[in-house]
């Protein structure tokens, strides 16, 4: 039986990846969907979301989520991402915004060519270190500025909140190990990790293609969250370490979902995103992505119209693939 709701929207109706709200975070509710709204019920009563205007909905333990619901979010373009308790694992995610593999192909190429993928990792850390030639740096002595940066900022941070700080230790399979701190910078990554992951997806580049870390699903992610980690949530897991009395997975959250609910972060990210794999024209870029870009390939012309028969012409029987 169908059930009527409300229309498919366009790509193009869509909100840009750019205008849209950071994340959600919900855990021990039900998602269903009311028309073009996302429903979230728990003992407190019913909330309408419009999820068309949020990034990633981050669904912790105890949440169901009906057909409908998930229907509504893969047309939205919004990122589900399934995480474990207070956030701290990460199981699944949504699908892309665009129609087209521009960017993921300019994602395979640079990471494939081993001169495209060190360019790529130097900007990386060229954009760490503003001002700074890194053009003639091995990969080694690249680690090895970033590993002092790092272990600077985390010194500093430590005397200006008074938060001790031992290094970085944590468990993955349990939120409660190690130091408050640790906490705090385990739950303010995993927010961050679900953002730039929804934002990756929505450009349809590929979360596993790294330039710097390499052999796992979101390697992509960690390339680009790593970019942003000194001055979100390094700071914002001491301060939280530093004057929380409650739960520090909740207070955790709600201070990085109030630093980048403004969207600019969001906006950086997919302008960074473009310039490391050089589509520098973003409102062209924009047009064209939204757009159906479905092609056939020829090894002498290079792309070729698609939905048309050539076997005619070319003296065979194949033809081009049926939308």
């Amino acid at each position: 039986m169908t059930i009527p709701g409300a229309e498919k929207p366009s790509i193009q109706e869509l909100p840009r990846m750019r205008d849209r709200m950071s994340f959600i975070y919900l855990e021990h509710c039900v998602l269903n969907r009311s028309e073009s709204a996302l429903t979230v019920t728990d003992s407190r009563g019913v909330m309408h979301i419009p999820v068309a205007t949020i990034g990633a909905l981050l669904l912790g333990p105890g949440t169901n989520v009906t057909h409908r619901a998930m229907e509504l979010i893969g047309d939205a373009g919004t990122s589900a991402i399934w995480v474990g308790e207070r956030g701290v694992r990460y199981y699944a995610h949504g699908r892309p915004l665009t129609h087209s593999s521009k960017l993921l192909m300019a994602q395979a190429k640079a990471v494939s060519n081993i001169h495209l993928r060190l360019k790529v990792a130097r900007k990386m850390y060229e954009m760490r270190f503003p001002g700074e030639n890194f053009s003639r740096m091995t990969m080694q002595q690249l680690r090895g500025r970033e590993g002092s940066r790092v272990r600077s900022i985390y010194r500093s941070s430590s005397l200006k909140t008074g938060v001790k700080w031992d290094g970085r230790e944590y468990d993955p399979d349990d939120f409660s190990y190690g130091s408050p701190v640790n906490q705090a910078l385990s739950a303010a990554n995993s927010c961050l990790y679900g953002i730039v992951h929804s934002v990756i997806a929505a450009l349809g580049c590929s979360p596993g293609l790294g330039f710097i870390h390499t052999g796992h699903e979101r390697s992509f992610v960690y390339d680009i969250a790593d970019l942003y980690k000194a001055e979100l949530t390094i700071p914002i897991a001491f301060r939280i370490a530093a004057g929380t009395e409650g739960e520090i997975g909740p207070s955790t959250r709600r201070a990085v979902r109030d630093a980048v609910n403004d969207g600019k972060l969001i906006d950086r990210m997919v302008t960074d995103i473009r310039d490391l794999l050089s589509c520098h024209s973003i409102a062209e870029d924009e047009e064209e992505l939204a757009g159906d870009t479905n092609k056939l390939w020829d090894e002498k012309i290079g792309e070729i119209e698609a939905g048309v028969s050539y076997g005619m012409e070319e003296g065979d029987h194949s033809s081009g693939t049926d939308q």
